[in-house]
């Protein structure tokens, strides 16, 4: 009896199937091998782009505060091109500007700022002193005993003992070279912020011949008014929190408390976070100013608790005109999120990208989730 031939009536032998026919998602299961190697060539691929980011991280750090930068002095770039200027002459005067401000005001802070610190740790042991001798630390001895004693103890102790002052910053050489890195990044910052600066407008058009030609006007539009809430602001921000360095400096120098010029310093760094820096600086100051004066920092936190008012109600509306309104809650979910990721920075760089992304929301996802009025199939 012959066999069946291959394909006639008598053969029930399945026919190899070609590798062609098998589906694509399956054809990996027949070689194992290729798909091991693959798999384990795109991890190493991952850990090295991995490791490679978080060698780069402080350069990217430093690209996006350059850019947040930029976008920052941009409107007085163009303030000035309304009135007549070139595009390089107005950054040339607004460079030569915040350089010269800038100098300045190290050479003024500084050197006081050195002082007054020193001052500080020299005059622990007399605040201390003058503090137990109030009023406020009897009552709060009737309140909470003999440990408020205690604790003034442990922190005097800590406060004039140069080993703890120098082991916050992880030593003497450790605090020298965090400053140097500190200077040297503001330095590359502000280079890079010039050049981006002057390539902004270059910048945008090649971002927008990356997207098809018949939405680039809407993504122009929409890039306009993110790159004018950003750089609105930022400068708004600074502006507020210089005139909150002068009020609380002012303040400080009528009531005769101790440190002025330090405490406007750290008032204009802390009042850079947005919706809690104020509230922050305020018990920083009342503190420091009542270890001085009882009475003159009871003064101190009513003024400054009205100032934080006229702040919040008047200034800030007219200086952030320009910029996208953002709910309370999300300001400090930012704040807290870019404070825990990047420190002061990170917290002022949050709230330019939430309101970025609060913009996106409404002028593009709302509208075309308004314009669905029938359901897709």
């Amino acid at each position: 009896m012959t066999d069946a031939l291959p394909g006639s009536a008598g053969d029930t032998t399945p026919p190899a199937t070609p590798s062609a026919a098998i589906p694509g998602r399956w054809r990996a299961i027949h070689h194992p091998f290729a798909l091991g190697f693959f798999i384990t060539l795109g991890g190493l691929i991952a850990v090295v782009l991995g490791l490679a980011v978080s060698h780069l991280s402080t350069i990217i750090i430093y690209v996006v505060f350059a850019m947040f930068a930029a976008l920052g002095l941009d409107p007085i770039v163009r303030a000035l091109e309304r009135r007549g200027l070139s595009r390089t002459w107005g950054m040339v005067i607004v460079y030569l500007g915040f350089v010269l401000v800038l100098v300045g005001v190290l050479m003024l802070v500084i050197p006081t700022v050195v002082r007054q610190v020193s001052q500080f740790v020299r005059d622990v042991p007399k605040l201390i002193s003058t503090f137990q001798k109030s009023d406020t630390y009897s009552w709060l001895q009737t309140q909470f005993g003999d440990s408020v004693g205690d604790i003034l103890s442990h922190v005097q102790s800590f406060l004039v003992n140069p080993s703890n002052i120098a082991a916050i910053g992880g030593g003497v050489f450790q605090v020298g070279m965090t400053i140097v890195s500190g200077i040297s990044g503001v330095i590359i910052i502000l280079v890079l912020s010039l050049y981006f600066l002057a390539s902004l407008p270059a910048i945008k058009q090649s971002f927008y011949r990356l997207v098809p030609a018949y939405t680039r006007p809407r993504v122009a539009d929409l890039t306009e008014k993110i790159t004018e809430s950003i750089g609105g602001y930022l400068m708004g921000m600074v502006i507020l929190a210089f005139c909150n360095a002068t009020f609380v400096g002012i303040l400080f120098l009528i009531l005769g408390l101790p440190f002025p010029l330090l405490l406007s310093v750290v008032a204009f760094l802390i009042t850079l976070i947005p919706l809690v820096g104020t509230v922050l600086f305020w018990v920083i100051g009342s503190v420091v100013a009542l270890f001085a004066d009882p009475m003159g920092a009871l003064i101190f936190a009513i003024a400054y608790l009205v100032y934080m008012q006229v702040e919040a109600y008047i200034l800030t509306p007219r200086v952030m005109n320009r910029a996208i309104s953002i709910p309370g809650a999300l300001v400090v979910i930012g704040a807290l999120v870019g404070g825990t990721l990047l420190g002061l920075l990170g917290a002022l760089v949050a709230i330019p990208v939430t309101a970025s992304v609060l913009l996106i929301l409404k002028t593009v996802v709302i509208p075309r989730q308004d314009a669905k009025t029938v359901p897709e199939d």
